[in-house]
């Protein structure tokens, strides 16, 4: 029996690492997954512990071309992003990969905006608000004057995702997804690098820019296959839907973060969307996604284990919860929600629910409440009128419901797919490993109407 051809994925985030084998009709043949355990920076401060991970890879890689099951054909990788791993001329790490929540040198940050604009000048031109060691090119700036001793041995910075694929290839090379997720470093109006990057003499110190498009030898004889350079997991999960649909959409993304990314906004982010958590992604041909962020999967994990607790209720009783729509009649008058204030829910006091179903109607549509704000920042200025929702809030009856009603004007669907950001990381080199056409069927749609609420 012949070996099966497929494609490997790894998919890197900060809590699970996945490896999903796809066949060349993108089904999912094989998987496995792992928390790998944190350990401390320098400074005490939780970050990834790069050994593990690289451990994680080769051993995947060693377990799946010992196979007789599988040809591996290709290798590509998603990961989260605002995460640099700097290099010597070996190749070798020379520092911790830093977590992006690590807290900025205060004295540094006012030193940075002081030399080159004002905060809000400085975020509309690279669409990134100011959120510290989020910016990851401010992590390189960082380095160059906290730790010079360090940064006088630097040959590259590179992102997690393009990290990854250079311990394969051995090749060095930067990837506009990555540079253009909230780093700092990407000029969206010039689309070239800021001029600080210049300035500072940082460039020679980001690897030569390259179409992600494309594929490269293995540098492992033991590992013979095509290698990607890598994507930002939050552009590739939009990949499977700009391949499958031509009309113009918004992409709700939800998670612990609820994204929205609409690909077909052109316009340019105000001081206003920056106030409110917007920024620009990149897609790897350049093009901008304008992009809005809400906390609401956190929020709703906290408020959750609050219902539950307070009515004596196991959590799990939500994940399946059925709409209703008397209940949706009943509920508390609320004023009306601003993104600033956060969400009205936690504020509330349980006693004054009969029952832990209205409660957990009312957090819905609280939050809901707050998720239209945050997608109505990215559909103005676009003609748009589809709305795809993928993520854990795809499959909540509650939330679909009272988006669509949110949306009147709009087609709401919950999309399920298997993997959107492992899948849009294999479909990015499609033509690179895959003979056959890119299947139609992808995305599995159900369409909730706003009617329904009545």
């Amino acid at each position: 029996m012949n070996p099966l051809p497929v494609i490997a994925i790894f998919d890197i985030g900060k809590t699970n690492k996945k490896l999903f084998l796809f066949n060349e009709s993108y089904q999912i043949v094989f998987e496995k997954s792992a928390q790998l355990p944190e350990t401390l920076d320098e400074d005490g401060f939780p970050c990834e512990k790069l050994e593990s991970l690289e451990l994680f890879i080769f051993d995947s890689l060693r377990e799946i071309f010992g196979t007789q099951t599988f040809e591996i054909v290709a290798v590509n990788f998603s990961a989260y992003g605002a995460s640099l791993i700097h290099v010597d001329k070996k190749g070798k790490p020379l520092t911790a990969l830093y977590n992006y929540l690590k807290p900025y040198t205060p004295f540094l940050s006012e030193r940075f905006y002081s030399t080159y604009g004002n905060p809000e000048t400085f975020s509309l031109h690279t669409s990134s608000p100011v959120l510290g060691s989020l910016n990851s090119g401010l992590q390189l700036y960082r380095m160059k004057y906290e730790k010079p001793e360090v940064f006088e041995k630097l040959l590259y910075s590179l992102h997690l995702p393009q990290y990854l694929s250079f311990l394969i290839t051995g090749k060095y090379y930067s990837d506009l997804t990555s540079i253009g997720c909230h780093t700092a470093l990407w000029d969206f109006t010039k689309h070239d690098y800021h001029s600080w990057i210049l300035n500072e003499n940082l460039n020679v110190f980001l690897a030569p820019i390259e179409n992600g498009k494309k594929t490269f030898s293995s540098a492992m004889a033991q590992f013979p296959c095509k290698v990607g350079i890598g994507q930002h997991d939050s552009s590739a999960a939009l990949i499977p839907y700009l391949v499958n649909f031509s009309m113009p959409f918004v992409l709700i993304s939800t998670g612990t973060w609820c994204i929205s990314m609409n690909p077909f906004n052109k316009t340019a982010l105000t001081a206003e969307e920056l106030s409110h958590d917007c920024l620009c992604y990149m897609q790897h041909n350049g093009e901008p996604v304008k992009a809005s962020r809400l906390h609401a999967g956190l929020e709703h994990g906290l408020q959750v284990k609050r219902i539950a607790e307070h009515f004596s209720q196991d959590i799990e009783r939500y994940r399946d919860m059925a709409f209703d729509p008397e209940i949706l009649r009943s509920l508390h008058t609320i004023s009306p929600a601003t993104l600033s204030d956060g969400c009205v829910f936690q504020n509330r006091n349980l006693a004054d629910f009969k029952t832990d179903t209205e409660a957990y109607h009312q957090l819905i549509a609280d939050l809901v409440s707050l998720q239209i704000l945050s997608t109505r920042l990215v559909i103005q200025g676009s003609v748009v009128k589809r709305i795809f929702v993928d993520g854990g809030f795809s499959h909540n009856n509650v939330f679909m419901h009272l988006l669509a009603k949110g949306f009147p004007e709009m087609e709401v669907y919950a999309a399920s797919m298997a993997q959107a950001t492992a899948l849009g990381a294999a479909l990015s080199i499609h033509s690179e490993w895959n003979s056959k056409p890119v299947p139609t069927d992808l995305i599995e749609l159900r369409y909730y109407s706003s009617g329904q609420t009545d």
